[in-house]
C-alpha cells in the first residue's frame, strides 16, 4: 500500500512539473485584465431620481463589488439627499412664515354660492 502511494505521488508531481514547465513555452504571462467599471454611471447633468437608483448595478470585482464605485455612488446619493432635505426644510419654513403673516387667507376654492 505504501509503495502504491509513493508511485502515485511521483506521477502527480511529474504531471504537475510537466504542465508548469512544458505548458508555458511561447505563451508568456497572461495579459492584465481590465477592471470592470460601472456600465451605467449615475447622470451628472441632473438630480437623481428613483429610477436611477433602481437601475444602479455595480460590477463584481475579485473580492466582490468595486469599493470605489460603491463609495462614489453612496457619497453622491448622500449629498443629494442632504441637499433636498435642506431645500424641503427651507420651503416648509417659508410656508409657515407666510401662513403666520396672513392667517385669514384661505387656499380653498370659494363655494359656488359666493359668486352670486
Amino acid at each position: 500500500m505504501f509503495l502504491f502511494l509513493v508511485v502515485a505521488l511521483a506521477v502527480v508531481v511529474a504531471a504537475v512539473t510537466l504542465a508548469v514547465v512544458g505548458g508555458g513555452e511561447g505563451t508568456g504571462p497572461l495579459p492584465e485584465a481590465a477592471p470592470q467599471r460601472l456600465h451605467d454611471p449615475l447622470p451628472v447633468d441632473r438630480p437623481l431620481n428613483r429610477a436611477d437608483v433602481d437601475h444602479l448595478r455595480f460590477p463584481l470585482a475579485v473580492r466582490g463589488y468595486r469599493m470605489d464605485d460603491v463609495d462614489d455612488a453612496l457619497n453622491r446619493l448622500a449629498a443629494e439627499l442632504a441637499e433636498r432635505d435642506t431645500r424641503i426644510s427651507d420651503l416648509e419654513s417659508a410656508l409657515a412664515g407666510a401662513q403666520a403673516a396672513a392667517p385669514h387667507v384661505s387656499m380653498e376654492k370659494p363655494a359656488p354660492e359666493d359668486h352670486q
